[in-house]
């Protein structure tokens, strides 16, 4: 899994082979310039889900619930759901939460809306975990991770999201579990990976954190082809006669 945000970006990973494409509620760090996901909207969700499914044929395409899009009450969260799916385009959604969460996601399964899970670090509770920091390294809350986790699945959630746990409490899930999880700084156990798309692909070499594997750097290979641009103009090397009409 890896996120995405426009239909571009979806068309390239869609043919890589990914398997399934996150419109991730972090298109408010990446695309916004903010520093957390609180002030994303279901508007704002709806509008990437339906560029983001402009640009795929195969990979299943999920798409965030933002925050206090589905907190209140089952009811919101069900409408939530279903705008996310008719108007953008979304094939299944995603919540954060364990316990807390699995009255909303039993009830959208019932509905026939699938749903992904996601506890550990759960991007939207930030302020409650004193910022973006590893879940689970103590007995106690180690132990309510992985009641959460068992409460996502018993709820209906076709998979599940592990961010930012101990490797071994993430094994001890997967193993656990009867569905897939799918890991965020969780380690190898998990049974599949998901990392941010503007992540791996370097674009932004200021964010380094520990989990991330980098498969490019674009940051590097962008900036040297503006400049590029820019001097070719000034120089006039750029446009020529072979790129008039």
């Amino acid at each position: 899994m890896v996120t995405a945000y426009d239909a571009q970006m979806a068309r390239l990973v869609d043919a890589a082979g990914i398997d399934m494409v996150l419109v991730g509620d972090s298109l408010g760090m990446v695309f916004q310039g903010g520093k957390d996901t609180l002030s994303v909207t279901v508007d704002d969700m709806v509008y990437h889900g339906r560029c983001v499914a402009a640009g795929l044929t195969r990979a299943h395409l999920t798409v965030d619930m933002p925050f206090m899009s589905y907190q209140v009450s089952v009811k919101q969260a069900m409408k939530t759901a279903g705008k996310l799916m008719q108007k953008g385009q979304a094939q299944s959604v995603k919540l954060e939460g364990g316990v807390r969460s699995a009255p909303a996601i039993r009830a959208l399964v019932e509905a026939g809306i699938p749903v992904v899970g996601h506890v550990g670090l759960t991007p939207q509770s930030v302020h409650a975990f004193g910022g973006f920091r590893v879940q689970g390294r103590e007995k106690e809350n180690a132990d309510r991770i992985l009641e959460d986790a068992h409460a996502v699945a018993a709820a209906g959630a076709f998979a599940i999201v592990l961010e930012m746990v101990p490797h071994a409490l993430a094994a001890q899930i997967t193993t656990e579990l009867a569905i897939p999880t799918i890991g965020i700084g969780a380690g190898p156990a998990c049974d599949g990976q998901v990392l941010v798309c503007t992540d791996m692909l370097g674009m932004d070499q200021r964010f380094s954190p520990k989990f991330l594997q980098r498969y490019a750097n674009l940051e590097q290979t962008i900036t040297d082809a503006m400049r590029s641009y820019v001097a070719d103009v000034k120089t006039g090397a750029f446009p020529t006669a072979a790129h008039s009409y």
